[in-house]
């Protein structure tokens, strides 16, 4: 009888332990996905920012030059 309870009691901390941590386990993958989120957004705000600089920079560079310097 003692070794019918041991063994029920085994396969309970077994259950247990194999049951254990999905909470901790799904908090952790939530935010993995929000560092990884935060991630793309930061490169795609640089990127925007970078695309910015890059067309005032061809506004300035279509100026037109409307005085000629004349030669002696």
């Amino acid at each position: 009888m003692k070794k019918l309870v041991l063994v029920f009691a085994a396969i309970a901390a077994v259950s247990f332990a194999s049951c254990g941590n999905k909470a901790a386990e799904a908090a952790k993958a939530e935010a993995d996905s929000i560092r990884i989120a935060d991630s793309i957004a930061a490169v795609e705000a640089a990127a925007a920012a970078e695309a910015a600089a890059i067309d005032t920079v061809e506004v300035v560079d279509s100026v037109a030059v409307t005085e000629t310097v004349e030669e002696n």
